[in-house]
């Protein structure tokens, strides 16, 4: 995990939608490329949008990171086969940079932006139903193919294209794919959600959920 460099490689927002494939649901699952820049405030990107702001948004979900290394890993699985960047809701593609290599309390700057990790993306059945594709929420916990949240410390601006650099790391055992195998198995190594917990930088809903304090 020494890797403190990386770049957005796409800005993608996107407001709510209604999708009527049988029985309408609302989503903010498809984002759109943005040409130039986007302001970045403390409850995420202008012109972005969630449906269901108890599990998505709001200051520790503020901004969805992915790694763009992921889009060919689930075109060559043939899992999604017409996967472009934004396709999974995310709102920065991100190169050089995973959930092995990324820690929970990473502050990295992007421009005059610093953005603050809080957890991995726990994605839900809106994603299965984006891609009509049963079993995907399970295959992206068992591949930690999560992608991450983060919180904004300084508001600015991102764009395509703009470095990515690590300005702290206070949990360098702490990956983003550790945290999300410790909520993952939690009733059988309650010893390590308890750990994860305890991090005051994690978001104040898997605090809770871990049983740590809000």
């Amino acid at each position: 995990m020494s890797q403190t460099k990386g770049r957005v490689v796409g800005v993608f927002v996107g407001m709510l939608r209604t999708v009527d494939n049988g029985q309408p649901w609302v989503t903010g699952l498809f984002k759109e490329a943005v040409l130039g820049a986007v302001r970045v405030t403390r409850t995420g990107l202008l012109g972005d949008g969630q449906a269901d702001l108890v599990h998505h948004g709001g200051p520790d979900k503020a901004v969805l990171a992915y790694a763009s290394s992921h889009y060919r890993a689930w075109r060559k699985e043939g899992a999604i086969e017409d996967l472009k960047p934004g396709g999974l809701g995310e709102n920065l593609a991100v190169e050089g940079l995973d959930e092995d290599v990324v820690c929970i309390g990473d502050t990295w700057q992007v421009g005059e932006v610093l953005l603050q990790i809080t957890q991995p993306r726990t994605p839900c059945w809106k994603l299965e139903r984006r891609w009509h594709l049963e079993g995907l929420v399970r295959r992206v916990l068992e591949t930690a193919r999560c992608g991450w949240y983060l919180r904004v410390l300084r508001e600015g601006e991102v764009a395509a294209g703009m470095a990515m650099t690590l300005v702290e790391r206070p949990h360098p055992d702490w990956s983003v794919a550790r945290a999300l195998q410790a909520r993952v198995r939690r009733a059988s190594v309650p010893e390590e959600a308890a750990s994860l917990a305890s991090l005051f930088e994690l978001s104040s809903s898997w605090r809770r959920e871990l049983g740590g304090r809000s």
